[in-house]
Protein backbone atom coordinates (compact mmCIF):
# COMPACT_ATOMS: atom_id res chain seq x y z
CA UNK A 1 0.00 0.00 0.00
CA UNK A 2 3.36 2.52 1.00
CA UNK A 3 4.27 1.77 -2.21
CA UNK A 4 1.39 2.23 -4.39
CA UNK A 5 0.74 5.83 -3.01
CA UNK A 6 4.23 6.98 -3.25
CA UNK A 7 3.92 5.90 -7.37
CA UNK A 8 0.37 7.84 -7.56
CA UNK A 9 1.96 10.45 -4.86
CA UNK A 10 4.73 10.85 -7.79
CA UNK A 11 2.96 11.25 -11.23
CA UNK A 12 1.22 14.92 -10.44
CA UNK A 13 4.58 16.30 -9.12
CA UNK A 14 6.30 14.89 -12.60
CA UNK A 15 3.57 16.76 -14.77
CA UNK A 16 4.16 19.94 -12.64
CA UNK A 17 7.82 19.78 -13.26
CA UNK A 18 6.62 19.15 -17.08
CA UNK A 19 4.29 21.82 -17.48
CA UNK A 20 6.85 24.56 -15.59
CA UNK A 21 9.72 23.49 -17.93
CA UNK A 22 7.54 23.99 -20.81
CA UNK A 23 6.43 27.16 -19.26
CA UNK A 24 9.77 28.10 -18.84
CA UNK A 25 10.65 26.89 -21.76
CA UNK A 26 8.13 29.00 -23.40
CA UNK A 27 8.75 32.16 -21.60
CA UNK A 28 12.30 32.00 -23.02
CA UNK A 29 11.46 31.72 -26.03
CA UNK A 30 9.35 35.02 -25.93
CA UNK A 31 11.71 36.45 -24.12
CA UNK A 32 14.74 35.53 -27.46
CA UNK A 33 12.12 36.65 -30.05
CA UNK A 34 12.08 39.93 -27.82
CA UNK A 35 15.35 40.47 -27.93
CA UNK A 36 16.10 39.65 -32.00
CA UNK A 37 12.85 41.65 -32.27
CA UNK A 38 14.34 44.89 -30.26
CA UNK A 39 18.19 43.95 -30.33
CA UNK A 40 18.57 42.76 -33.96
CA UNK A 41 15.93 43.80 -36.33
CA UNK A 42 15.04 46.71 -34.86
CA UNK A 43 16.49 49.38 -37.04
CA UNK A 44 14.41 47.22 -39.70
CA UNK A 45 10.83 46.95 -38.20
CA UNK A 46 11.42 50.68 -37.31
CA UNK A 47 11.99 51.73 -40.91
CA UNK A 48 9.22 49.53 -41.94
CA UNK A 49 6.34 51.14 -39.23
CA UNK A 50 7.59 54.43 -40.75
CA UNK A 51 7.45 53.91 -44.39
CA UNK A 52 3.33 52.68 -43.61
CA UNK A 53 2.76 55.46 -40.73
CA UNK A 54 4.59 58.72 -42.64
CA UNK A 55 4.33 60.00 -45.83
CA UNK A 56 5.77 62.62 -48.07
CA UNK A 57 4.27 65.24 -49.60
CA UNK A 58 5.01 66.40 -53.25
CA UNK A 59 7.64 69.66 -52.70
CA UNK A 60 6.17 73.27 -51.71
CA UNK A 61 7.25 75.14 -54.57
CA UNK A 62 7.21 78.16 -53.14
CA UNK A 63 8.82 81.38 -54.22
CA UNK A 64 10.52 84.51 -52.46
CA UNK A 65 8.61 87.53 -52.94
CA UNK A 66 9.58 90.80 -54.69
CA UNK A 67 10.16 94.36 -53.31
CA UNK A 68 11.58 97.28 -55.18
CA UNK A 69 14.28 99.03 -53.69
CA UNK A 70 12.37 100.78 -50.42
CA UNK A 71 10.77 97.68 -49.66
CA UNK A 72 7.13 97.99 -51.57
CA UNK A 73 5.75 94.67 -52.15
CA UNK A 74 6.26 93.56 -56.12
CA UNK A 75 5.30 90.27 -55.95
CA UNK A 76 4.12 87.62 -53.39
CA UNK A 77 3.21 84.06 -52.85
CA UNK A 78 -0.55 82.95 -51.50
CA UNK A 79 -1.51 79.05 -50.94
CA UNK A 80 -4.61 78.25 -52.89
CA UNK A 81 -5.70 74.71 -53.16
CA UNK A 82 -7.35 72.33 -55.86
CA UNK A 83 -10.07 70.59 -54.77
CA UNK A 84 -10.50 66.77 -56.10
CA UNK A 85 -13.16 64.37 -55.90
CA UNK A 86 -13.16 60.69 -55.14
CA UNK A 87 -16.69 59.54 -55.66
CA UNK A 88 -15.90 56.13 -54.95
CA UNK A 89 -15.12 57.09 -51.00
CA UNK A 90 -18.36 59.11 -51.07
CA UNK A 91 -20.45 58.12 -47.97
CA UNK A 92 -23.35 60.09 -48.77
CA UNK A 93 -25.57 60.88 -51.66
CA UNK A 94 -23.33 63.14 -54.10
CA UNK A 95 -26.54 65.26 -54.82
CA UNK A 96 -26.10 66.40 -51.28
CA UNK A 97 -22.28 67.31 -51.78
CA UNK A 98 -23.35 68.92 -54.89
CA UNK A 99 -25.85 71.27 -53.09
CA UNK A 100 -23.75 72.07 -50.47
CA UNK A 101 -20.18 72.62 -52.36
CA UNK A 102 -22.70 74.61 -55.11
CA UNK A 103 -22.37 77.94 -53.17
CA UNK A 104 -18.82 77.74 -51.95
CA UNK A 105 -17.63 77.11 -55.10
CA UNK A 106 -20.27 78.97 -57.72
CA UNK A 107 -20.79 76.43 -59.72
CA UNK A 108 -24.54 74.44 -59.96
CA UNK A 109 -25.28 71.60 -58.33
CA UNK A 110 -25.81 69.77 -62.05
CA UNK A 111 -22.03 71.12 -62.73
CA UNK A 112 -20.93 69.50 -59.93
CA UNK A 113 -22.73 66.22 -60.27
CA UNK A 114 -21.45 66.17 -63.89
CA UNK A 115 -17.96 66.51 -62.99
CA UNK A 116 -18.57 63.52 -60.10
CA UNK A 117 -19.61 61.35 -62.87
CA UNK A 118 -16.68 61.70 -65.26
CA UNK A 119 -14.52 59.09 -62.83
CA UNK A 120 -14.85 57.03 -59.54
CA UNK A 121 -11.94 58.49 -58.37
CA UNK A 122 -8.84 62.21 -58.80
CA UNK A 123 -11.68 64.13 -60.64
CA UNK A 124 -10.33 68.02 -60.69
CA UNK A 125 -13.35 69.93 -59.21
CA UNK A 126 -11.94 73.40 -59.07
CA UNK A 127 -8.63 75.40 -59.04
CA UNK A 128 -7.20 78.15 -57.27
CA UNK A 129 -9.79 78.12 -54.23
CA UNK A 130 -8.60 80.17 -51.47
CA UNK A 131 -7.87 79.65 -47.74
CA UNK A 132 -11.36 80.96 -46.26
CA UNK A 133 -13.31 78.58 -49.03
CA UNK A 134 -10.71 75.92 -48.18
CA UNK A 135 -11.74 76.04 -44.68
CA UNK A 136 -15.35 75.62 -45.13
CA UNK A 137 -14.81 72.82 -47.56
CA UNK A 138 -13.00 71.01 -44.90
CA UNK A 139 -15.83 71.99 -42.07
CA UNK A 140 -18.08 69.80 -44.43
CA UNK A 141 -16.27 66.78 -43.29
CA UNK A 142 -17.20 64.43 -46.18
CA UNK A 143 -15.50 61.28 -47.28
CA UNK A 144 -14.15 61.44 -50.57
CA UNK A 145 -13.17 65.39 -51.10
CA UNK A 146 -9.56 66.05 -51.11
CA UNK A 147 -8.07 69.85 -51.22
CA UNK A 148 -4.47 69.78 -52.60
CA UNK A 149 -2.54 72.87 -51.88
CA UNK A 150 -0.68 74.80 -54.40
CA UNK A 151 0.76 78.30 -54.73
CA UNK A 152 -0.78 81.34 -56.31
CA UNK A 153 1.57 84.43 -57.22
CA UNK A 154 0.23 87.89 -56.85
CA UNK A 155 1.17 91.09 -58.16
CA UNK A 156 0.31 94.08 -56.27
CA UNK A 157 1.54 96.72 -58.96
CA UNK A 158 -0.20 95.07 -61.90
CA UNK A 159 1.00 96.70 -64.83
CA UNK A 160 3.60 98.75 -63.56
CA UNK A 161 6.47 96.39 -62.91
CA UNK A 162 5.31 93.94 -65.60
CA UNK A 163 8.48 94.18 -68.27
CA UNK A 164 10.56 93.55 -65.34
CA UNK A 165 8.85 90.80 -63.26
CA UNK A 166 7.36 88.84 -65.70
CA UNK A 167 4.72 86.46 -65.09
CA UNK A 168 4.04 82.43 -63.49
CA UNK A 169 1.90 79.69 -64.71
CA UNK A 170 -0.39 77.75 -62.90
CA UNK A 171 2.28 75.03 -62.37
CA UNK A 172 4.22 78.41 -61.04
CA UNK A 173 6.86 78.41 -63.05
CA UNK A 174 8.45 81.85 -64.88
CA UNK A 175 7.69 82.64 -68.23
CA UNK A 176 8.43 86.09 -68.38
CA UNK A 177 10.63 88.98 -66.25
CA UNK A 178 12.87 87.97 -64.12
CA UNK A 179 10.38 85.83 -62.61
CA UNK A 180 11.70 83.38 -65.98
CA UNK A 181 15.64 84.43 -66.42
CA UNK A 182 16.15 84.32 -62.30
CA UNK A 183 13.85 81.38 -61.75
CA UNK A 184 16.01 79.13 -59.70
CA UNK A 185 17.28 81.96 -57.60
CA UNK A 186 13.88 83.18 -56.59
CA UNK A 187 12.73 79.57 -55.81
CA UNK A 188 12.86 79.01 -52.04
CA UNK A 189 14.70 75.62 -51.52
CA UNK A 190 12.00 73.12 -52.19
CA UNK A 191 10.81 71.16 -49.05
CA UNK A 192 9.37 67.63 -48.76
CA UNK A 193 6.36 67.96 -45.85
CA UNK A 194 6.71 65.05 -44.15
CA UNK A 195 2.95 63.42 -42.55
CA UNK A 196 1.78 60.71 -39.94
CA UNK A 197 -1.28 58.69 -40.06
CA UNK A 198 -2.72 56.84 -36.80
CA UNK A 199 -3.20 52.83 -36.72
CA UNK A 200 -6.65 53.85 -38.39
CA UNK A 201 -5.11 55.66 -41.00
CA UNK A 202 -5.89 59.06 -40.20
CA UNK A 203 -3.64 62.31 -40.55
CA UNK A 204 -2.41 63.31 -37.36
CA UNK A 205 -2.91 67.13 -37.22
CA UNK A 206 0.29 67.84 -34.90
CA UNK A 207 2.56 65.90 -36.58
CA UNK A 208 1.33 68.29 -40.42
CA UNK A 209 4.07 70.21 -41.52
CA UNK A 210 4.65 73.66 -40.97
CA UNK A 211 2.47 76.52 -42.28
CA UNK A 212 4.00 76.90 -46.10
CA UNK A 213 4.16 80.43 -45.71
CA UNK A 214 6.78 80.03 -43.14
CA UNK A 215 9.01 78.66 -45.39
CA UNK A 216 10.57 81.59 -47.48
CA UNK A 217 11.84 82.70 -43.42
CA UNK A 218 11.19 86.27 -43.92
CA UNK A 219 13.63 86.38 -47.54
CA UNK A 220 12.78 88.45 -49.78
CA UNK A 221 14.45 89.70 -53.20
CA UNK A 222 15.34 93.13 -53.85
CA UNK A 223 15.14 95.24 -57.34
CA UNK A 224 17.21 97.72 -57.66
CA UNK A 225 13.92 99.70 -58.78
CA UNK A 226 12.08 102.28 -57.55
CA UNK A 227 8.35 102.20 -57.79
CA UNK A 228 8.05 106.02 -57.69
CA UNK A 229 10.03 106.86 -60.13
CA UNK A 230 8.98 103.91 -62.72
CA UNK A 231 4.91 105.65 -61.87
CA UNK A 232 6.68 108.86 -63.23
CA UNK A 233 8.42 107.33 -65.62
CA UNK A 234 5.45 105.40 -66.92
CA UNK A 235 3.04 108.37 -66.24
CA UNK A 236 5.04 110.54 -68.72
CA UNK A 237 5.93 108.05 -71.51
CA UNK A 238 2.06 107.43 -71.77
CA UNK A 239 1.32 111.06 -72.03
CA UNK A 240 3.75 111.44 -74.65
CA UNK A 241 2.61 108.19 -76.52
CA UNK A 242 -0.90 109.78 -76.13
CA UNK A 243 0.10 112.92 -77.88
CA UNK A 244 1.71 111.71 -80.80
CA UNK A 245 -0.04 108.52 -81.39
CA UNK A 246 2.90 106.60 -81.29
CA UNK A 247 3.17 102.67 -81.33
CA UNK A 248 5.33 101.86 -78.40
CA UNK A 249 8.21 103.92 -75.88
CA UNK A 250 10.30 103.01 -73.34
CA UNK A 251 12.14 104.72 -70.22
CA UNK A 252 15.62 103.75 -68.67
CA UNK A 253 16.99 105.17 -65.68
CA UNK A 254 20.65 103.82 -65.09
CA UNK A 255 22.75 104.13 -61.92
CA UNK A 256 26.05 104.69 -64.24
CA UNK A 257 28.72 103.55 -61.23
CA UNK A 258 26.72 100.01 -60.29
CA UNK A 259 24.81 99.16 -63.66
CA UNK A 260 21.35 99.48 -61.37
CA UNK A 261 18.31 100.00 -63.01
CA UNK A 262 16.67 102.67 -61.35
CA UNK A 263 13.84 102.42 -63.65
CA UNK A 264 12.46 100.73 -66.90
CA UNK A 265 9.15 101.21 -68.44
CA UNK A 266 7.89 99.76 -71.45
CA UNK A 267 4.69 100.99 -72.61
CA UNK A 268 2.23 99.40 -73.98
CA UNK A 269 2.41 97.19 -70.82
CA UNK A 270 0.07 94.08 -69.72
CA UNK A 271 -0.97 92.80 -65.98
CA UNK A 272 0.64 89.79 -64.67
CA UNK A 273 -2.51 89.00 -62.64
CA UNK A 274 -3.88 88.37 -65.75
CA UNK A 275 -1.36 87.30 -68.28
CA UNK A 276 -3.37 84.76 -69.88
CA UNK A 277 -5.82 87.79 -71.41
CA UNK A 278 -2.27 89.68 -72.52
CA UNK A 279 -0.70 90.26 -76.42
CA UNK A 280 2.13 87.24 -75.49
CA UNK A 281 4.00 89.83 -77.71
CA UNK A 282 4.35 91.89 -74.52
CA UNK A 283 6.02 89.49 -72.83
CA UNK A 284 9.43 90.53 -74.23
CA UNK A 285 10.58 94.11 -72.62
CA UNK A 286 11.27 95.79 -76.41
CA UNK A 287 13.90 97.82 -74.16
CA UNK A 288 15.76 95.00 -73.48
CA UNK A 289 14.58 92.12 -76.48
CA UNK A 290 13.82 94.71 -79.33
CA UNK A 291 16.74 96.17 -81.83
CA UNK A 292 16.75 99.71 -83.70
CA UNK A 293 18.95 102.45 -85.15
CA UNK A 294 20.15 104.96 -82.14
CA UNK A 295 20.26 107.54 -84.33
CA UNK A 296 21.92 110.76 -83.35
CA UNK A 297 22.07 109.46 -79.77
CA UNK A 298 25.08 107.56 -80.67
CA UNK A 299 27.04 110.25 -81.56
CA UNK A 300 27.95 110.77 -78.27
CA UNK A 301 29.51 107.25 -78.28
CA UNK A 302 31.88 107.78 -81.72
CA UNK A 303 33.13 111.35 -80.14
CA UNK A 304 34.53 109.47 -77.50
CA UNK A 305 35.97 106.57 -80.32
CA UNK A 306 37.74 109.53 -81.92
CA UNK A 307 38.99 111.07 -79.27
CA UNK A 308 40.43 107.96 -77.71
CA UNK A 309 41.89 106.79 -81.17
CA UNK A 310 43.22 110.46 -81.26
CA UNK A 311 41.63 111.75 -84.59
CA UNK A 312 40.25 114.71 -82.83
CA UNK A 313 40.60 116.87 -79.86
CA UNK A 314 38.00 118.91 -78.29
CA UNK A 315 39.18 122.06 -80.11
CA UNK A 316 39.30 120.17 -83.53
CA UNK A 317 37.44 122.17 -86.16
CA UNK A 318 35.69 120.43 -88.95
CA UNK A 319 33.44 121.59 -92.10
CA UNK A 320 29.27 121.37 -92.61
CA UNK A 321 28.28 121.83 -95.56
CA UNK A 322 25.25 120.36 -95.27
CA UNK A 323 24.89 117.99 -98.09
CA UNK A 324 27.49 115.69 -99.10
CA UNK A 325 28.02 112.74 -100.97
CA UNK A 326 29.29 109.19 -100.09
CA UNK A 327 29.86 106.08 -102.46
CA UNK A 328 27.06 107.84 -104.50
CA UNK A 329 24.57 108.25 -101.61
CA UNK A 330 23.63 111.45 -100.29
CA UNK A 331 23.73 112.16 -96.70
CA UNK A 332 22.52 115.63 -95.54
CA UNK A 333 21.60 117.27 -92.12
CA UNK A 334 18.02 116.97 -90.81
CA UNK A 335 17.67 120.62 -90.99
CA UNK A 336 19.58 121.42 -94.22
CA UNK A 337 15.92 122.27 -95.70
CA UNK A 338 15.48 125.16 -93.22
CA UNK A 339 19.65 125.83 -92.50
CA UNK A 340 21.60 124.82 -95.34
CA UNK A 341 25.18 124.21 -94.33
CA UNK A 342 26.48 125.35 -91.17
CA UNK A 343 30.66 125.82 -92.26
CA UNK A 344 33.52 125.11 -89.79
CA UNK A 345 32.40 123.77 -86.72
CA UNK A 346 33.99 122.73 -83.31
CA UNK A 347 33.85 119.09 -81.63
CA UNK A 348 31.53 120.51 -78.77
CA UNK A 349 29.02 122.98 -82.38
CA UNK A 350 28.93 119.28 -83.54
CA UNK A 351 26.84 117.29 -80.96
CA UNK A 352 25.28 120.85 -80.08
CA UNK A 353 23.76 121.68 -83.64
CA UNK A 354 23.62 117.10 -84.33
CA UNK A 355 25.21 117.28 -87.67
CA UNK A 356 25.32 114.69 -89.83
CA UNK A 357 27.80 115.58 -92.05
CA UNK A 358 30.26 116.98 -89.74
CA UNK A 359 30.50 113.29 -87.98
CA UNK A 360 30.82 111.94 -91.34
CA UNK A 361 34.15 114.00 -91.52
CA UNK A 362 34.91 112.80 -88.04
CA UNK A 363 34.57 109.66 -88.44
CA UNK A 364 36.53 109.25 -92.05
CA UNK A 365 39.51 110.28 -89.85
CA UNK A 366 39.63 106.53 -88.66
CA UNK A 367 40.54 104.13 -90.92
CA UNK A 368 37.57 101.80 -91.21
CA UNK A 369 39.09 98.57 -89.74
CA UNK A 370 40.31 100.61 -86.75
CA UNK A 371 36.53 101.90 -86.53
CA UNK A 372 35.03 98.60 -86.84
CA UNK A 373 37.26 97.10 -84.49
CA UNK A 374 36.45 99.58 -81.89
CA UNK A 375 32.73 98.93 -82.32
CA UNK A 376 33.23 95.20 -81.97
CA UNK A 377 35.29 96.35 -78.55
CA UNK A 378 32.02 98.22 -77.00
CA UNK A 379 30.39 94.89 -77.62
CA UNK A 380 28.01 96.00 -80.81
CA UNK A 381 27.81 92.24 -81.94
CA UNK A 382 26.96 90.62 -78.29
CA UNK A 383 24.23 90.89 -75.64
CA UNK A 384 24.40 93.10 -72.64
CA UNK A 385 24.24 90.50 -70.09
CA UNK A 386 21.72 91.61 -67.59
CA UNK A 387 19.87 89.67 -65.36
CA UNK A 388 16.67 89.96 -67.87
CA UNK A 389 15.71 87.73 -70.57
CA UNK A 390 15.11 87.75 -74.18
CA UNK A 391 18.13 90.16 -74.56
CA UNK A 392 18.88 90.49 -78.31
CA UNK A 393 22.74 90.99 -79.38
CA UNK A 394 23.40 94.18 -80.99
CA UNK A 395 24.35 94.01 -84.94
CA UNK A 396 27.03 94.84 -87.30
CA UNK A 397 27.09 94.83 -90.73
CA UNK A 398 29.95 92.10 -91.75
CA UNK A 399 33.09 93.40 -91.22
CA UNK A 400 34.07 93.01 -95.24
CA UNK A 401 31.26 95.11 -96.18
CA UNK A 402 31.94 98.03 -93.27
CA UNK A 403 35.33 98.27 -94.22
CA UNK A 404 35.18 98.24 -97.70
CA UNK A 405 32.11 100.52 -98.86
CA UNK A 406 32.62 104.37 -97.58
CA UNK A 407 28.76 104.62 -96.68
CA UNK A 408 28.25 101.80 -94.02
CA UNK A 409 31.04 104.18 -91.22
CA UNK A 410 29.68 107.13 -92.92
CA UNK A 411 26.31 106.08 -91.91
CA UNK A 412 27.78 104.33 -88.91
CA UNK A 413 28.87 107.74 -87.73
CA UNK A 414 25.19 109.43 -87.10
CA UNK A 415 24.13 106.35 -85.31
CA UNK A 416 22.24 104.43 -88.70
CA UNK A 417 22.82 101.19 -90.41
CA UNK A 418 23.61 99.29 -86.92
CA UNK A 419 21.71 98.54 -84.57
CA UNK A 420 20.90 97.86 -80.83
CA UNK A 421 18.64 97.20 -77.77
CA UNK A 422 17.65 100.54 -75.87
CA UNK A 423 19.52 98.99 -72.97
CA UNK A 424 22.64 98.57 -74.87
CA UNK A 425 23.00 102.30 -75.89
CA UNK A 426 22.12 103.29 -72.03
CA UNK A 427 24.86 100.76 -70.87
CA UNK A 428 27.12 102.62 -73.34
CA UNK A 429 25.85 106.14 -72.32
CA UNK A 430 26.64 104.91 -68.80
CA UNK A 431 30.22 104.36 -69.60
CA UNK A 432 30.65 107.64 -70.71
CA UNK A 433 29.10 109.04 -67.60
CA UNK A 434 30.80 107.04 -65.27
CA UNK A 435 34.74 107.57 -66.59
CA UNK A 436 35.08 105.29 -69.04
CA UNK A 437 33.94 101.53 -67.44
CA UNK A 438 31.39 99.59 -69.14
CA UNK A 439 28.84 98.16 -66.51
CA UNK A 440 26.36 95.43 -66.42
CA UNK A 441 23.01 96.44 -66.20
CA UNK A 442 20.71 95.03 -63.78
CA UNK A 443 17.83 95.11 -62.03
CA UNK A 444 17.94 92.39 -58.94
CA UNK A 445 20.20 94.07 -55.88
CA UNK A 446 19.45 90.84 -54.06
CA UNK A 447 18.34 88.21 -51.46
CA UNK A 448 17.76 89.81 -48.17
CA UNK A 449 16.77 88.09 -44.94
CA UNK A 450 14.05 89.52 -42.43
CA UNK A 451 17.14 92.24 -41.12
CA UNK A 452 17.83 93.81 -44.36
CA UNK A 453 21.44 91.90 -44.64
CA UNK A 454 22.35 90.70 -48.03
CA UNK A 455 22.34 86.92 -48.43
CA UNK A 456 23.32 86.45 -51.68
CA UNK A 457 23.23 87.86 -55.37
CA UNK A 458 23.27 86.81 -58.77
CA UNK A 459 26.51 86.40 -60.59
CA UNK A 460 27.52 89.78 -62.88
CA UNK A 461 30.33 90.94 -65.10
CA UNK A 462 32.55 92.78 -63.60
CA UNK A 463 33.17 96.35 -64.84
CA UNK A 464 35.65 96.61 -68.04
CA UNK A 465 37.40 99.68 -69.06
CA UNK A 466 36.52 101.22 -72.71
CA UNK A 467 37.08 104.52 -72.69
CA UNK A 468 39.71 106.35 -70.37
CA UNK A 469 38.85 109.11 -67.45
CA UNK A 470 39.95 112.12 -70.20
CA UNK A 471 37.91 111.03 -72.75
CA UNK A 472 34.48 110.26 -70.58
CA UNK A 473 35.21 113.79 -68.92
CA UNK A 474 35.37 115.93 -72.08
CA UNK A 475 32.51 113.97 -73.66
CA UNK A 476 30.42 114.80 -70.54
CA UNK A 477 31.06 118.38 -71.01
CA UNK A 478 30.17 118.44 -74.59
CA UNK A 479 26.88 116.83 -73.67
CA UNK A 480 26.58 119.79 -71.49
CA UNK A 481 26.84 122.16 -74.23
CA UNK A 482 24.32 120.25 -76.51
CA UNK A 483 21.51 121.24 -73.21
CA UNK A 484 23.14 124.53 -72.94
CA UNK A 485 22.88 126.05 -76.24
CA UNK A 486 21.67 123.16 -78.48
CA UNK A 487 19.18 120.79 -79.61
CA UNK A 488 18.59 119.72 -75.86
CA UNK A 489 17.77 123.08 -74.54
CA UNK A 490 13.98 122.28 -73.62
CA UNK A 491 15.60 119.77 -70.97
CA UNK A 492 16.92 122.61 -69.26
CA UNK A 493 16.11 122.40 -65.32
CA UNK A 494 16.64 125.55 -63.08
CA UNK A 495 18.80 125.22 -60.38
CA UNK A 496 20.50 121.95 -62.01
CA UNK A 497 23.10 121.50 -65.13
CA UNK A 498 22.80 117.81 -67.43
CA UNK A 499 23.98 116.83 -70.56
CA UNK A 500 21.89 115.42 -73.10
CA UNK A 501 22.19 113.85 -77.01
CA UNK A 502 18.55 114.08 -79.00
CA UNK A 503 18.12 111.30 -81.94
CA UNK A 504 15.52 111.72 -84.47
CA UNK A 505 15.83 108.44 -86.70
CA UNK A 506 14.72 107.17 -89.97
CA UNK A 507 13.07 103.90 -89.44
CA UNK A 508 14.22 100.95 -91.37
CA UNK A 509 11.51 98.46 -92.31
CA UNK A 510 12.45 95.17 -94.09
CA UNK A 511 15.48 96.73 -94.63
CA UNK A 512 14.57 99.74 -96.34
CA UNK A 513 14.25 103.20 -94.45
CA UNK A 514 10.39 104.29 -94.27
CA UNK A 515 9.33 107.73 -93.16
CA UNK A 516 8.68 106.24 -89.44
CA UNK A 517 11.31 107.85 -87.07
CA UNK A 518 12.31 106.57 -84.18
CA UNK A 519 12.79 109.64 -81.60
CA UNK A 520 15.01 109.12 -78.22
CA UNK A 521 16.72 111.69 -75.82
CA UNK A 522 19.60 110.67 -73.77
CA UNK A 523 20.88 112.68 -70.64
CA UNK A 524 23.36 112.81 -67.92
CA UNK A 525 22.58 113.73 -64.83
CA UNK A 526 24.03 115.86 -62.91
CA UNK A 527 26.41 117.12 -65.39
CA UNK A 528 29.19 117.77 -62.36
CA UNK A 529 29.50 114.15 -61.08
CA UNK A 530 27.17 111.92 -63.18
CA UNK A 531 25.08 109.23 -61.42
CA UNK A 532 22.52 108.76 -63.63
CA UNK A 533 21.83 107.98 -67.55
CA UNK A 534 18.01 108.79 -68.43
CA UNK A 535 17.25 107.46 -71.45
CA UNK A 536 13.57 107.82 -73.18
CA UNK A 537 12.79 106.38 -76.75
CA UNK A 538 9.93 107.04 -78.59
CA UNK A 539 8.61 104.54 -81.63
CA UNK A 540 7.00 105.93 -84.59
CA UNK A 541 5.16 108.94 -83.41
CA UNK A 542 3.16 110.75 -85.78
CA UNK A 543 3.44 114.44 -86.67
CA UNK A 544 5.38 116.85 -88.46
CA UNK A 545 6.99 118.08 -85.02
CA UNK A 546 7.73 114.82 -83.90
CA UNK A 547 11.47 115.04 -83.19
CA UNK A 548 13.82 114.26 -80.39
CA UNK A 549 13.73 117.35 -79.02
CA UNK A 550 9.21 117.20 -79.18
CA UNK A 551 9.00 113.91 -77.96
CA UNK A 552 11.45 112.08 -75.98
CA UNK A 553 12.28 115.58 -74.29
CA UNK A 554 9.54 116.19 -72.23
CA UNK A 555 9.73 112.28 -70.49
CA UNK A 556 13.39 112.61 -69.53
CA UNK A 557 12.74 116.02 -68.26
CA UNK A 558 9.85 114.53 -65.89
CA UNK A 559 11.67 111.84 -64.60
CA UNK A 560 15.28 113.56 -63.78
CA UNK A 561 12.74 116.21 -62.05
CA UNK A 562 11.39 113.05 -60.24
CA UNK A 563 14.76 112.21 -59.57
CA UNK A 564 16.01 114.91 -57.85
CA UNK A 565 13.14 114.76 -55.53
CA UNK A 566 13.24 111.20 -54.48
CA UNK A 567 17.09 111.19 -54.45
CA UNK A 568 17.29 115.02 -52.22
CA UNK A 569 19.46 115.83 -55.18
CA UNK A 570 20.31 119.78 -54.11
CA UNK A 571 20.46 122.47 -56.88
CA UNK A 572 23.95 123.35 -57.88
CA UNK A 573 22.75 126.91 -58.89
CA UNK A 574 20.48 127.88 -56.42
CA UNK A 575 20.11 131.07 -57.37
CA UNK A 576 18.30 130.21 -60.56
CA UNK A 577 15.58 128.86 -58.32
CA UNK A 578 15.16 132.51 -57.46
CA UNK A 579 14.53 133.76 -60.70
CA UNK A 580 12.90 132.48 -64.16
CA UNK A 581 14.72 130.50 -66.62
CA UNK A 582 13.82 131.11 -70.57
CA UNK A 583 14.60 128.49 -72.82
CA UNK A 584 14.57 128.06 -76.53
CA UNK A 585 13.10 125.02 -78.13
CA UNK A 586 15.58 123.30 -81.27
CA UNK A 587 13.52 120.57 -82.90
CA UNK A 588 16.21 117.49 -83.82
Amino acid sequence: MTTAKTVTAAKPAGRLWLILFFLLSAMAGVAARLVYLQALESETLTAKARQQQQHYTAPLLARYPITDRRETVVALDRPVFTLFAHPVQFKVKPEAIAQDLAPLLKQSPPQLLAKFGLHSTGVPIAYEINEEVAAKIRALNYDGLELNQAWQRIYPQQDLMAGIVGYVDREHKGQAGIEFSQNEFLQVPPQRPLLSMNALGQWLPALAPTDPRTLSQGYHVRLTVDSRLQQTARQALRQQLRKFNAKRGTVLVLEVKSGALRALVSEPSYDPNHYYRADPALFRNWGVADLYEPGSTFKPINTAIALELNAITPDTVLPDEGRITVGGWPIQNNDFSQRGGRGALTIPQILAYSSNVAMVHMMNRIPSRHYYRYLHRLGLTEKVGSDLPFETAAQLKPAEQFIHYPIEPATASFGQGFSLTPLHLAQLLGAIANGGELVVPHVIEGLFDENGQLQRQPARAQPRRVFSQRTSAEVVKMLGEVVRSGTGQPAQIPGYRLGGKTGTAQKAIGGTYSNQRITSFAAVFPLEQPQYVILAVVDEPQGDDAYGSTVAIPIVKAVTEALITIEGIPPSYPEELRRPTATTSVPQ
